[in-house]
């Protein structure tokens, strides 16, 4: 499953001796409702929205001809003609006639779209990928035009599936909307006048630079254009030709175009070990599936289950497995029973890894990912890697909207506080070096209360030793078995403001 950027389980039959909630877990897996097969459910649902509305894309096109010159002519702008060109997206095949290559290629998921767009361009190539990857032998091309990004499942994974189309001279382009128009356009979508999208990702600037640079591209420069999508006689030419391009208003314009040069790949070694730390409580349903899952890392990988006082037979569940998995180094440690930052710290202390990883029982957070934060932390791109679910869409109610807000509200002031920016801090994927353990567990007194998730003793701890960190984004999804911890809500967020506000006298006020 390239595409997704994750190891395809193998064939997952729960022993005869696993509980409901185990065989739960893997029915949902099986039904593409949890883990990769979801996002591959996904994957092949934004293939199908599309074959379905492919036969009046032309039309649209034709009839929405001033938007798209706007975006025409930059693209003529950036793009020298006479030059090779990959168009990732075959949604608006135009922009691969607008640039006027000396060869074209445009590739999609979409087979009609495929059909549709060599039917009106016959003079260049257009073909169905899988998963991103260029066969048969083309050689590199001198722009990479990726028009599809906010439609892609995992926009890492293709991103490192285009490099082979590359040569070192190569400038990508990304093309997307201006997340602020994300309102604008749900609505002109819902009454009918806008071709419809399925689920989008609505990166950010910000969000597309750092997947970048974790991809080996350097953004080197980002144009916007079309403040007014419709054509209104003299009026459009204004707001278009002038107040479209003046300092700050320009943000608001409706697509952005970023700019990106590949740059020599920095490749993690392999010869560090690896110790993932697995806080559980009440979580008998979901041992199983996270020991199948969870990959072989580095050098060495070492699972450490802590469970914190279960009452579910959720240490047998591991004890059981152990006996299931001897070729495998699971642990089992007892927590403390009084919250999940002791209990982490309980496998941090016992954890022998270089790099130490913390991965929630729920797998709500997709194990399979995990090898993105060691090629991440072990290439040197970072020191601290914290993951981040808001970046790719949540299916269902992966997280109730009063804790988005609130999530979101509680990341922008430890962003404030210390300089660093840090899109989601709750979220229980988190990984450092083990030698910086110690020095970060000795600085949790500095921080005006005692933090029962853990999750800003090891933020804050890590920016006041001036580690970079480095936000990795992870796609978040409805857990299956068992039931959420984060209860109390108006009481965490009391002790996370008293957090914020002392952080904030630390770093700002000294």
């Amino acid at each position: 499953m390239a595409e997704l950027g994750v190891r395809e389980s193998s064939n997952f039959a729960v022993p005869p001796l696993a509980s409901a909630e185990a065989r739960a877990v893997t029915e949902a897996m099986a039904a593409g409702q949890f883990g990769p097969s979801a996002l591959k459910r996904r994957a092949a649902e934004v293939r199908a929205h599309y074959d379905r509305l492919c036969a009046g894309r032309s039309a649209y096109i034709a009839a929405h001809a001033y938007y798209y010159e706007q975006i025409n002519r930059l693209l003529r702008f950036i793009v020298e003609p006479g030059k090779r060109v990959l168009l990732v997206g075959c949604l608006t095949p135009d922009f691969l006639e607008a640039v006027r290559p000396s060869a074209g290629l445009g590739i999609d998921c979409s087979a009609q779209h495929v059909e549709a767009a060599h039917e009106r361009f016959p003079h260049w190539q257009f073909r169905r990928h899988d998963d991103y990857r260029i066969g048969g032998g083309d050689e590199a091309f001198d722009y990479v035009i990726i028009t599809d990004v906010n439609d892609q499942v995992d926009p890492i994974a293709t991103l490192r599936a285009l490099r082979s189309a590359m040569h070192k001279e190569t400038r990508v382009i990304i093309e997307n909307y201006n997340h602020l128009w994300e309102p604008i356009i749900h609505a002109a979508e819902y009454f009918g006048l806008k071709y419809s999208r399925p689920l989008q990702n609505w990166l950010t600037i910000d969000d597309l630079r750092n997947i970048l640079e974790l991809c080996d591209f350097e953004p080197l420069q980002v144009h916007r254009t079309v403040l007014l999508p419709k054509k209104i006689p003299l009026l459009s030419r204004l707001i278009n030709g002038f107040f479209a391009r003046l300092p700050g208003i320009r943000r608001l314009n409706m697509v952005n175009l970023i700019v990106a040069r590949p740059v020599a790949p920095r490749l993690a070694p392999r010869d560090y070990s690896v110790s993932i730390v697995v806080p559980c409580r009440n979580e008998v349903g979901n041992v199983a599936a996270a020991v199948e899952r969870i990959p072989d890392i580095g050098s060495h990988t070492e699972i450490i289950f802590c469970d914190d006082k279960s009452t579910d037979g959720t240490a047998d569940e591991v004890r059981r497995l152990q006996r299931l998995h001897p070729e495998r180094d699971i642990k089992l440690y007892e927590g403390p029973g009084i919250c999940k930052a002791l209990n982490v710290r309980a496998g941090f202390d016992r954890a022998g890894g270089d790099i130490l990883m913390i991965l929630d029982a729920d797998l709500t957070t997709m194990p399979e990912e995990l090898h993105y934060f060691y090629e991440v932390i072990a290439s040197g791109r970072a020191e601290f890697v914290n993951g981040t679910r808001f970046i790719f869409p949540m299916e269902g109610v992966a997280m109730a909207p009063l804790n988005v807000i609130g999530n979101r509200f509680f990341s922008w002031l430890v962003s404030t506080a210390i300089g660093q920016h840090v899109s989601d801090t709750l979220c229980g994927t988190k990984v450092l070096w083990r030698r910086h353990w110690p020095a970060i567990l000795a600085l949790t007194s500095l921080w005006g209360t005692n933090d029962r998730w853990g999750d800003y003793d090891l933020l804050f701890g890590a920016a006041k030793l001036h580690l970079r960190i480095v936000d990795l984004p992870v796609h978040y999804q409805e857990r299956v078995s068992g039931v959420t911890k984060m209860t109390g809500r108006f009481r965490n967020g009391l002790i996370m403001l008293r957090m914020c506000r002392a952080a904030f006298l630390k770093f700002r006020l000294y």
